[in-house]
């Protein structure tokens, strides 16, 4: 991979740099253009259901959505000739969901969370990508589709 480093310090700056992610504790373990990984631990301000104890349907939204949106970001520097900061940014800032659909499978239990994204189809204006949530033990909690405005 061309850019493995770029998109190594991509991750630490997004998991740095965002406090939404910070707040629910995302954090970015692997991307590239064709798949990303993204964990996070069980805590209780992520419950949705008090009675069940289970995570939070936006929780869950929003780890797939990160998953499908540093996927579609490595589609976006895969086709980038220019691979200076300033050109990166420029171009990451076209980068925003366009329709974000999640299948809730199973009720969110589990000490660890593991949400990971593979790219459909990539374009110079769209990228399509496929999500998965599931907890530690394998257990399969959502699923979703995203696209993305990458151009």
């Amino acid at each position: 991979m061309k850019n493995k480093l770029l998109y190594q310090q991509i991750a630490a700056f997004w998991n740095d740099g965002m406090p939404f992610n910070q707040l629910l504790g995302l954090t970015i373990t692997q991307f590239d253009n064709e798949q990303s990984e993204i964990r996070f631990k069980w805590q209780d301000k992520l419950v949705g259901n008090p009675i069940q104890k289970i995570l939070h349907g936006g929780v869950t939204a929003s780890a797939l959505d990160l998953a499908g949106g540093i996927v579609a970001a490595a589609s976006i520097i895969d086709q980038l000739d220019d691979l200076s900061p300033a050109n990166i940014q420029q171009n990451l800032r076209k980068l925003g969901t366009i329709d974000l659909r999640t299948d809730f499978l199973r009720p969110g239990r589990g000490e660890e969370f593991i949400a990971t994204a593979t790219i459909i189809r990539s374009g110079t204006k769209v990228a399509v990508t496929r999500m998965e949530l599931h907890n530690e033990l394998g257990d399969h909690i959502a699923c979703g589709t995203a696209t993305y405005m990458v151009g």
